[in-house]
């Protein structure tokens, strides 16, 4: 897609279309999907199917893609968070599953955090019913306050891990009290061993990704991967039985389009992909060398962590713009350029997210608003 129907699908409604130097953001879309995903939804849209059926065959084939016990295709990372906290707390027994979310009479009912790792998915564990206990980051604290009333141990991957007690020693403690360890790694792909690396070398429980992220399947889908009995309780209580998950239904397509984006990843390069983005990412550090007032970086890794490089680029005195004003600029160019911020004085320029060629379209959005002497609507053959 070129820069001039970039968003034309949209233009009916007056929606401009983004390009996305930001990261894989679920209010900018996610990611975009490659054509063999857009082909199994639409194929999947096409006629009826026993969707319990459909549900059990995909966890099926992506268990086995992925090298784990079992498979569930939630819809999103956050309702995995729901589902996955839910089967600690209920398992597969009728009568606690239409309690919650009141958990005052289940047996166990807690769910540890550590204080670096609490972030706005908290929300998901809570809305299950489940007591949130915070601990500091240490052996000692997770040791005193694993009990017989612990559903669970959630373990964030990604940046928010940094400082905290490292997985492997989560797992071993936990695992002594016969307590699952879940790890949220919804924005961990890149690298595609996320598929497997946290339950198959750490041993964790369960671990959830999103579907709309780095594998670019539907934005509305995630994955939960891990033992069966969990994936069994994700099962029990999400759509369409009458379970807390009743609400986070997945639709064919998604099972379909899901299953297509893993197959797809998969087969991808990683490597390759990878050194496509740091090859952007030279391109912004390289093209905006000698703007006053401005310095661009490599950064690594990424926001979220992921093991590829971004442009951080600092604004200081003597620049066009601050830092607000730039976002501002760029979000009202032609195209509309959509970035990150890091810290209090620079925009973030991440390459994941852009289709080819974009990187130069980005660039050429930045020097225009930056250069001295272009006006901040002056946006060339833009």
């Amino acid at each position: 897609m070129t820069a001039l129907d970039l968003g034309s699908v949209y233009r009916s409604l007056g929606v401009r279309g983004v390009i996305n130097a930001s990261a894989t953001l679920t209010r900018l879309g996610g990611s975009l999907m490659p054509a063999p995903v857009v082909q199994a939804m639409a194929d999947a849209a096409g006629s009826f199917v026993d969707l319990e059926e459909l549900h059990r065959k995909v966890g099926e084939r992506l268990a086995t893609l992925t090298g784990n016990e079992a498979a569930y295709v939630s819809s999103g990372a956050t309702a995995g968070i729901v589902l996955t906290v839910t089967a600690c707390l209920v398992g597969l027994v009728p009568e606690r599953r239409v309690l919650l979310p009141d958990t005052s009479t289940l047996p166990r009912n807690e769910v540890i955090i550590q204080r670096g790792q609490r972030n706005v998915y908290d929300l998901a564990v809570r809305q299950t019913g489940a007591r949130v206990v915070e601990i500091e980051p240490t052996a000692d604290a997770l040791e005193s306050a694993l009990s017989e009333r612990t559903a669970a141990v959630l373990h964030f991957a990604g940046v928010l891990a940094a400082g905290t007690l490292g997985l492997d020693a989560v797992v071993m403690a936990a695992h002594r009290r016969d307590v699952p360890v879940i790890v949220d790694a919804a924005a961990q792909i890149p690298p595609i061993s996320t598929l497997w690396r946290f339950t198959g070398e750490y041993g964790a429980d369960a671990v959830i990704l999103s579907g709309g992220k780095g594998l670019r399947g539907p934005q509305a889908s995630g994955l939960i991967l891990g033992r069966r009995d969990l994936v069994e309780g994700c099962r029990f209580n999400g759509s369409p039985n009458h379970g807390i998950g009743r609400p986070m239904k997945v639709g064919k397509e998604e099972l379909m389009g899901l299953l297509a984006a893993v197959e797809w990843a998969l087969d991808q390069d990683e490597p390759g992909i990878i050194a496509g983005y740091e090859a952007s990412v030279t391109r912004w550090v390289d093209g905006l060398a000698g703007i006053s007032g401005v310095r661009a970086e490599r950064a690594f890794p990424s926001e979220a962590g992921q093991p590829h490089g971004r442009a951080v680029v600092h604004l200081g005195p003597g620049a066009k713009l601050g830092r607000d004003e730039l976002v501002a600029a760029l979000w009202d160019h032609d195209p509309r350029i959509a970035v990150g911020t890091a810290g209090d004085d620079a925009i973030a320029l991440n390459p994941q997210t852009l289709q080819p060629g974009e990187d130069e379209l980005v660039l050429q959005a930045v020097l225009d608003v930056l250069r001295p002497d272009r006006g901040v609507l002056d946006h060339g053959s833009h």
